[in-house]
Formats: C-alpha cells, sequence, structure tokens
C-alpha cells in the first residue's frame, strides 16, 4: 500500500508498566514480576468504569473474546499489556480505581489507565473524566504510601529498582486535541513540531518524576499510525483505502522527540529505558497484510457510520465474526490479534522495533 511515512514511528499507544520484581521479605523472585500500568484507552482495564466518563467498555461485545468478558477494555480480548504480561508471568494488575486495589493485593501490580488520558490534562475532557497523565503520576506515588506500609525502605527500593515502566500515550493529545479544531485551541497556537515539543516537555518532566521516585525501567511506546484508524479515514480526508497521511506525517516529530528522550534518560545512573516503535511495527502490518493473515484493514469489525468508525462500538452492537482478519476492533483500537503482534514484537524484537534493547532483555538487566 505504500502508506507510510517510513521514517515515522508509532506504538501501541498511551502507558506505563511497572513491572516490580519482589523484595526479598514480601515478594519472593519465583513470584514473578508485577506490573504497574500507566495510559490511555490502549491498556485501560476498567478505571474509567469508576469515572464520570463517556470513554468506556464496560459493556458486550467488548471482551467477547476475554475470558473475564466486559472489563473496561477497549478490545475484543486482551490489551498489549495483557499479553506482556502472559509473557513474563506476571498478574493483570488490578484498576486503581477498584477500592479492592490495597494492601498486598498491590505487590501483584496496579493499572492506572484511563481512557482519553492525554500527556496534557486538558487532552480528552470532551469525555469527561479521565486521569491525566500528571495525575496518574499522582495516583502512583499514592501506592507508593500505601507500599511503604507493606515494605521497609530498603525493600522496597530494590523492589522500585528491579520495575520496569512502559508507557503508552499521546494518541488522546492529537485525536482528541490538536486534531479536534471545533473543541480546542491548539492546532492555532502550535505548529505541529510546537505541538510535539510541548508534549515532549511534558512528558520528559512526568517521567523524571517517576525516576526520582525510584523507578529505574521504561519502556515507552511511541504514538502509532493515527491517520490510519478508522476514526480518521471516516474523516473523508483521504481517497477511499488509504490513510490520512497529514495526520501521519504530524505525529513524526513527537516519536523522534520520544526516542531522544530515551536516550537521555539512559545517561541518568541506573536507567534502562526503552522506546518503542509501534509506529513501523502497525506500517509493516497494513502494508503487508498477507504476512499476519489479515484482510480488512480500514474498517473497525465493531462501529456505524463510514469505515465503521464515526460511532464507536454500541452496547449489544453485533461485531463482525471473522475478527481474527481485522486489524481493528473499533473507531480506534486495534484488535487482540494485532496487540498480539505489537506485545511480540516489543518483548523479543530487533532495535528497529524496540530499542535499543527488549522488553525481554531489560528484565534481566540489573539495575540495583
Amino acid at each position: 500500500m505504500g502508506v507510510f511515512h517510513h521514517r515515522l514511528w508509532f506504538t501501541g499507544v498511551a502507558v506505563v508498566i511497572l513491572i516490580l520484581q519482589g523484595s526479598n521479605r514480601i515478594v519472593s523472585s519465583d513470584r514473578g514480576s508485577a506490573l504497574f500500568v500507566f495510559g490511555d484507552s490502549l491498556v485501560d482495564v476498567g478505571n474509567n468504569n469508576f469515572l464520570s466518563s463517556i470513554a468506556k467498555a464496560n459493556y458486550f461485545p467488548y471482551g467477547i473474546d476475554f475470558n473475564m468478558g466486559p472489563t473496561g477494555r477497549f478490545s475484543n480480548g486482551k490489551t498489549f499489556v495483557d499479553i506482556i504480561g502472559d509473557m513474563m508471568g506476571a498478574p493483570y494488575p488490578l484498576p486503581f480505581s477498584d477500592s479492592n486495589t490495597v494492601g498486598d493485593r498491590l505487590l501483584a501490580g496496579v493499572n492506572y489507565a484511563s481512557a482519553s488520558a492525554g500527556i496534557l490534562d486538558e487532552s480528552g475532557q470532551n469525555y469527561g473524566e479521565r486521569y491525566s497523565l500528571s495525575q496518574q503520576v499522582l495516583n502512583f506515588e499514592s501506592t507508593l504510601e500505601q507500599l511503604r506500609t507493606v515494605l521497609d525502605g530498603r525493600n522496597l527500593t530494590d523492589f522500585l529498582a528491579k520495575s520496569i515502566a512502559i508507557l503508552v500515550f499521546g494518541s488522546n493529545d492529537y485525536i482528541n486535541n490538536y486534531l479536534m479544531p471545533s473543541m480546542y485551541s491548539s492546532s492555532y497556537v502550535y505548529s505541529p513540531p510546537e505541538f510535539a515539543n510541548l508534549l515532549l516537555n511534558h512528558y520528559a518532566r512526568q517521567l523524571l518524576a517517576l525516576y526520582n521516585v525510584g523507578l529505574r525501567k521504561f519502556f515507552i511506546a511511541g504514538i502509532g499510525p493515527l491517520g490510519c484508524i478508522p476514526n480518521q479515514r471516516a474523516s473523508g480526508q483521504a481517497p477511499e483505502g488509504r490513510c490520512v497521511d497529514s495526520v501521519n506525517q504530524i505525529i513524526g516529530t513527537f516519536n523522534e522527540g520520544l526516542r531522544s528522550i530515551v536516550d537521555q534518560l539512559n545517561k541518568r545512573p541506573g536507567a534502562v529505558s526503552v522506546y518503542g516503535n509501534t509506529y513501523s511495527a502497525v506500517g509493516d502490518i497494513l502494508n503487508n497484510p498477507d504476512n499476519y493473515g489479515f484482510t480488512v484493514l480500514d474498517r473497525g469489525c465493531c462501529g456505524i457510520g463510514r469505515n465503521l468508525g464515526q460511532i464507536t462500538c454500541l452496547p449489544f452492537a453485533y461485531p463482525c465474526a471473522n475478527r481474527s482478519q481485522y486489524v481493528f476492533w473499533d473507531a480506534f483500537h486495534p484488535t487482540e490479534a494485532v496487540n498480539t503482534i505489537l506485545a511480540g514484537r516489543a518483548f523479543y524484537g530487533p532495535p528497529s522495533d524496540s530499542y535499543p534493547i527488549n522488553i525481554q532483555q531489560m528484565t534481566l538487566f540489573n539495575s540495583s
């Protein structure tokens, strides 16, 4: 198809996953790693169920292929993070908003991700309440306060140093901010490179905050080819069967800058950070679908309107039957089949997928 500007990058778009590998006192090494997840709807597992938001996925047919049914995951099945957890033998972290996510349960991990959340606090406000990046960092710090009652100082320090933070952010700063000029002024105020730099500056500050409280391992996913999602294809800004190239091009500066942030973060003592080049991975899927068994690239499996992307999947709608052949589940999100590919490339991939090392290699790195 040749729809991609190959210098651009994408990630399984907006979260931080902390993989906490227990302390000697409370969590033994044979218990495996825990995940602490930060991000947007790509990795939300139900936080928005507890918020006053219209961005929710706690109803059928979401979760139609997931063993727990509709949980708040914006997918037909597992998310990118769920599959990473499976690869690590880690349990699925509970959502931060759930009142049961307390005490020893924190040692199994926490998911802070929130649908419609952005790097900027105002992004996604058109959907109602959400935990922005800065709020998710504050929520993590409240978890740390509770962890201090479970682990003593030295064990907590070791626990955090062995953790992996995976962040998936940025999509909503474009879809639900910059590319929505009727509701947000950002596209009038900032050129695309200026807006990317604004996002990168905010992101870098929050990453530094997580480093300063003791985290050392970070997997940071880039933004995907947003011009190819059904929602953007439905806008009519591109010919039939084509992605909106102008949208893909404006996120290049952001993804390139995110890779540079990884390089800068790796200069700090003990830091091991990784950039996830999901843009390239999704580009490969869309340009070579036969290699992966996909036959439907330009519309959602569940949705309404042009490309089944003008209105996203409504309660009790009938989704497509051949879900493993669809790249997109709804107007905005990939299917479990695509999440599986993205997770595999992040976990096992070469530097072109996961730079400078992959998640598997990062889990073996001693940051203490």
